[in-house]
């Protein structure tokens, strides 16, 4: 037998994973989880309020939703300035209808810029998520890990000072990250994040600065990714997430909890012409018994709760 090596042979090589940030399991295999009053389905919607500046730099990628015409594109910058004006309050009037406790990822940037909307937070007192310092300043490998790293202890820091509140969940812009990033996240005390989309449920992430923890924030069924990258219908957008809640509500009926987790932004689903899908959407949602709203901290401590009883 040869000792030459090839391109299959590195150090992590082994069943399941080749890297050891999180232990390999089959979902199907984990001890089955019981949210409160024994529901078999979370709620979690998560509402993403977001600043695209309009002297966007596109570093080393244009952000997804940003600018796309030349300096200065005024119609997409207004678009997404509409979501934080105009848009914002539809969603909330449709999340307060239905008995929907949300979770917002905020921008900083946006914080600091629109105060009269983190008082609005505030006064509801919904939890809050850090988004990143804003749209255009994203985490990707290559970057100067100083750099990511002072972004970071900014974005967080500045957002629990506004917000008064700890921020113990993070949301990347463009939901990109660096090798860092985690370590980052996790020498700042943030107890979960979001940018990972392998899983139905949370599971461990391992850093050398602490603990942290995976939440499963879908992309599948994101509005933007459905009705913008995908160019489906609204129609085909309440279908999908519809047809999402049934099959993880009988799932979770007959395997353990599960959760089913939203993520909206009010420039999209805040338009006249597409809020009664969201209504339509929450109204199915909530109408199924069994259905656990909450935020995702409030998501997160129910289920690692059971994990360490």
């Amino acid at each position: 037998m040869s000792d030459a090596t090839g391109p299959l042979d590195y150090p992590l090589r082994r069943y399941g994973m080749d890297h050891d940030r999180y232990g390999w399991s089959m979902l199907s295999e984990r001890p089955p989880v019981q949210w409160p009053g024994g529901a078999p389905l979370a709620l979690w919607v998560n509402v993403c309020l977001q600043f695209f500046p309009l002297d966007q730099v596109g570093k080393p990628f244009p952000p997804p939703g940003g600018m796309t015409m030349p300096y200065p594109d005024l119609r997409h910058y207004t678009l997404r300035d509409y979501g934080n004006r105009v848009g914002i309050f539809r969603v909330l009037k449709a999340l307060d209808r239905f008995g929907v406790r949300p979770t917002f990822a905020v921008n900083t940037r946006l914080a600091e810029r629109n105060p009269y909307l983190l008082g609005l937070l505030r006064e509801r007192g919904d939890e809050i998520l850090c988004h990143g310092w804003h749209m255009d300043a994203p985490h990707y490998g290559g970057e100067e890990p100083a750099v990511e790293e002072e972004r970071v202890r900014r974005s967080l820091g500045r957002l629990r000072e506004l917000s008064g509140q700890p921020v113990r969940g993070w949301l990347s812009p463009a939901r990109n990250e660096s090798p860092d990033t985690p370590e980052f996240l996790a020498g700042e005390n943030v107890s979960y994040f979001c940018d990972w989309v392998n899983d139905d449920m949370p599971y461990r992430f391992r850093t050398d600065r602490g603990p942290l923890w995976a939440m499963p924030l879908s992309n599948e069924l994101e509005d933007r990714f459905i009705l913008v990258n995908n160019l489906h219908s609204e129609a085909s957008y309440e279908e999908q997430v519809c047809d999402a809640c049934d099959f993880l509500h009988a799932e979770g009926r007959r395997a353990g909890g599960r959760i089913l987790a939203l993520n909206i932004h009010p420039w999209l689903l805040g338009q006249p012409h597409r809020i009664g899908r969201l209504e339509a959407i929450l109204a199915h949602v909530t109408g199924r018994e069994g259905v656990w709203s909450a935020p995702a901290g409030e998501i997160l401590d129910a289920f690692v709760a059971q994990q360490e009883a």
